[in-house]
């Protein structure tokens, strides 16, 4: 987009059901120190992040965070139907990423490959996993409709391995934008295209904030990448982009005493008010600096 002068883009992150949390309790404890950034003129989500953009659109940080320090322990794993929708374990996700990534070319050719090796995955040509995820979506959701603000949210086309990034013109309900976003496993079917999640084409996207003249990255993997180096994926290489475009960029990411709530933790739901709490009083140290920033 053009440039435009004031205008500010939250960029959030992936990082799994932990980087979730964390994202919410960054927020909600700038919010508590008054400094509420929640609603600018853009705000660009990926996977776990795309889960908070969505989220934000119907509840404050406060109430987000209050959900998830309230929130039930999660029960003792039970047998899983066989039509359940399995979040991938974190190590063997990990795995599976850095072996494509290493017979990949590029960007454009993981890309492809990913999505080759998603809809290879058990059931991934079934509507019924995409059905249940879906409802697992919104049932995060309070409310279902797109902003009018506007809000980026990233994934990869299974079929061709393209990125795509929906928004409130693309004609495609909010969760289910969200739900492809998070497509971490298997992918997400919507009529008769398949998604991937977000993160596949990078784990911030704060590319897509180009033209805004102050963009606040939220990093729960930290800003690292998986990917070669030499590829210019990881959050260092964005940032650079774009302030080589004029925009000023301002990073959080999980400090020292919370980077062990988040990354290969991703997944653990047990761990999601920990992960809450580490970013709430992340956000209220850094309020300052933030501030400053933001204004």
């Amino acid at each position: 987009m053009p440039k435009t002068t004031g205008a500010r883009a939250l960029v959030l992150g992936g990082g799994g059901a932990t980087g979730n949390a964390w994202l919410i309790g960054v927020l909600a404890g700038l919010a508590s120190e008054g400094l509420d950034v929640s609603a600018p003129q853009l705000t660009v989500g990926t996977s776990a992040g795309a889960t908070a953009a969505a989220q934000l659109v119907g509840s404050t940080p406060a109430e987000l965070y209050q959900a998830v320090i309230d929130a039930p322990a999660p029960p003792a794993a039970a047998p899983r139907p066989a039509t359940a929708p399995a979040a991938p374990r974190v190590p063997d996700q990990l795995s599976r990423i850095r072996s494509i990534s290493s017979a990949s070319s590029g960007p454009g050719d993981m890309h492809r490959r990913m999505a080759a090796a998603a809809l290879n995955l058990p059931g991934a040509w079934g509507r019924e996993l995409s059905a249940r995820w879906r409802s697992i979506v919104q049932s995060r959701m309070a409310q279902a409709d797109w902003p009018q603000r506007l809000v980026y949210l990233t994934a990869v086309q299974a079929q061709d391995g393209e990125s795509v990034v929906f928004d409130n013109s693309s004609r495609v309900p909010l969760v289910d934008a969200v739900a492809a976003s998070c497509s971490s496993g298997p992918p997400y079917w919507l009529g008769e295209r398949a998604y991937i999640d977000g993160g596949y084409r990078r784990n911030e996207n704060a590319d897509l904030a180009q033209g805004y003249d102050k963009v606040l990255v939220l990093s729960p993997l930290g800003g690292r990448s998986l990917h070669p180096e030499s590829w210019g994926m990881q959050l260092s290489a964005q940032a650079d982009q774009l302030r080589a475009s004029g925009s000023k960029i301002q990073i959080i990411v999980p400090d020292a005493a919370a980077e062990a709530y988040v990354g290969v933790n991703a997944m653990n739901q047990s761990l999601r008010s920990t992960a809450a709490r580490e970013g709430f009083r992340q956000g209220r140290e850094q309020v300052g600096e933030i501030r400053e920033f933001w204004r």
